[in-house]
C-alpha cells in the first residue's frame, strides 16, 4: 500500500502502508520511547492522535494480549521510520501490522521521522491527515489536515467505560508476572506472584485509564471499583471509599468543566485523593488553577522529573500535552515536582486536604519504575486519614 501523511502547514510525507486500508486525522506528536509501542497504542490519553515513533525500528517483539492498557487501540495512526518483517517474542499473539488491521488503524512507513520530529519540536505539535488509501491526493490530505479539530475537544467520553465495575475481583489479572525457568511443568506465561490483601475499597474514575495503573492500585492492596468518567461525586461516594483515584485521560482539560466540578465537590469533602496525568490537571482546575497546551508535549520514557521536597529526580514516563499553569494556583496547593527540561509542573500536593497528584505515570509499563513507590504513598495517606 502507497501511503500519505499531511500535515496542517503544508508538509506531505510518502511513505509505504501497513495495518488498516484507512484514514485518519489526528493531532501528530512524537514518542522517544524505545520500546512499548504497544502500550502507547493502547493508551486512550492518544485518542485523537497521529503517534510518531522516534527509535526507528518498531514491531520486532510483536503484540500480545496480556501487555493491552485499554479495551482497545486508540491512537489514530501510527508512523514509523520502518517495521520489523520478522516478529520475535514467544508471548507475542500477533504482528503490529495484523493488529492494526484488525483495529482499523492506519499505519505508514519508510518516512524520515528525524524530519517529522524536528519540525514538531520546531513548529509545535500540528494536526495532520494520514491515509493509506487509494487515489488520495496531496491537496486533499493538507486540507483534510487543516479541518482536523483537537483543541477543546471532549475525548473522554470516546474512551471511558460506559458502566461502573469492580476492578479483577477474582484477582486474575493485577498479579506481577514471575518468570520460572528451567521447568516444563509450569505454564510461565501465565505464572504470577502472590497478591496482598484487598483491604482498602476506593473509587478510580476512568478518563481513559491505562490497565496498568489498576494493576498496580490491586498490588497494593486496595479493593478497586471503576467508574465512568460521567460519574458525579455523589454517587461516587455511594460506594463508601477510603480514597479517590482520578486517572490519566485524553485531550485537553479545558474542555471537561463537568468533570472539574464533580471533582472539586470531592476536593471539599476532604477524601484522600491521588490523581496522574490528566487527573492532575482536572486537580488543578478544581484547585481553582489553569491550564494551557505546551508546544509539543512531554512522550517517552526519559523525563526527569526532580521531587523539590526530598531533592529526589525520578526518570519518568510521560504522555501529555497539557499543563498546569503554577501561577494560577492558590496558596495552599504547593508545587512539588518540576520538570527538569522546562520546568513545567509535575506534582502537587495540597497543603491542608490530603490530595496529591503527577502528571507522568508511575505505573509506566514496561518502564522506567523511579516512580512506582508512589501507589504504596496513596496508601499511606488514605492509613493515616
Amino acid at each position: 500500500m502507497k501511503a500519505i501523511l499531511a500535515l496542517e502547514d503544508g508538509s506531505v510525507f510518502h511513505g509505504t502502508g501497513f495495518g488498516a486500508q484507512a484514514s485518519a486525522g489526528g493531532e501528530v506528536c512524537f514518542n522517544t520511547s524505545m520500546t512499548g509501542y504497544q502500550e502507547i497504542l493502547t493508551d486512550p490519553s492518544y485518542k485523537g492522535q497521529i503517534v510518531t515513533m522516534t527509535y526507528p525500528l518498531i514491531g520486532n517483539y510483536g503484540v500480545n494480549a496480556q501487555d493491552i492498557e485499554s479495551w482497545r487501540p486508540h491512537a489514530s495512526g501510527f508512523v514509523i521510520r520502518e517495521l520489523s518483517p520478522v516478529v520475535s517474542n514467544w508471548r507475542a499473539d500477533w504482528s503490529l501490522g495484523d493488529y492494526l488491521q484488525q483495529n482499523g488503524i492506519p499505519g505508514i512507513q519508510g518516512i524520515d521521522t528525524r524530519a517529522l520530529t524536528k519540525k514538531l519540536r520546531v513548529r509545535g505539535a500540528l494536526n495532520g491527515f494520514l491515509s493509506t488509501q487509494p487515489g488520495m491526493t496531496e491537496a486533499e490530505a493538507v486540507q483534510r489536515a487543516k479541518e482536523f479539530v483537537f483543541v477543546g475537544v471532549d475525548y473522554v467520553k470516546e474512551v471511558t467505560h460506559k458502566a461502573a465495575f469492580a476492578w479483577d475481583p477474582d484477582d486474575k489479572q493485577s498479579a506481577e508476572f514471575d518468570v520460572v525457568r528451567g521447568s516444563a511443568k509450569v505454564d510461565s506465561r501465565n505464572h504470577r506472584k502472590p497478591l496482598p490483601p484487598a483491604d482498602i475499597p476506593i473509587v478510580a474514575f476512568d478518563f481513559g485509564m491505562k490497565y496498568n495503573i489498576v494493576r498496580n492500585l490491586r498490588q497494593t492492596g486496595f479493593q478497586v471499583q471503576v467508574v465512568p468518567a460521567t460519574t458525579s461525586a455523589a454517587d461516587a461516594l455511594k460506594h463508601k471509599p477510603a480514597g479517590i483515584f482520578l486517572s490519566n485521560g485524553p485531550g485537553d482539560p479545558a474542555a471537561l468543566d463537568y468533570i472539574v466540578r464533580e471533582v472539586k465537590t470531592l476536593v471539599d469533602t476532604g477524601i484522600p485523593i491521588f490523581g496522574i496525568c490528566l487527573g492532575n490537571q482536572l486537580l488543578g482546575q478544581a484547585f481553582g488553577g489553569k491550564t494551557f497546551k505546551l508546544k509539543f508535549g512531554h512522550r517517552g520514557g526519559n523525563q526527569p522529573v526532580k521531587d523539590l521536597e526530598s531533592g529526589r529526580v525520578e526518570i519518568t514516563s510521560q504522555n501529555h500535552g497539557f499543563a498546569v499553569d503554577p501561577a494560577s494556583l492558590p496558596s495552599d496547593v504547593a508545587v512539588n515536582r518540576i520538570n527538569l527540561n522546562d520546568q513545567t509542573v509535575e506534582g502537587m500536593r495540597h497543603k491542608s486536604k490530603p490530595i496529591f497528584s503527577v502528571q507522568y505515570h508511575p505505573e509506566a509499563s514496561p518502564g522506567p519504575h523511579d516512580s512506582n513507590p508512589l501507589f504504596a504513598e496513596f496508601r499511606r495517606l488514605i492509613e493515616k486519614k
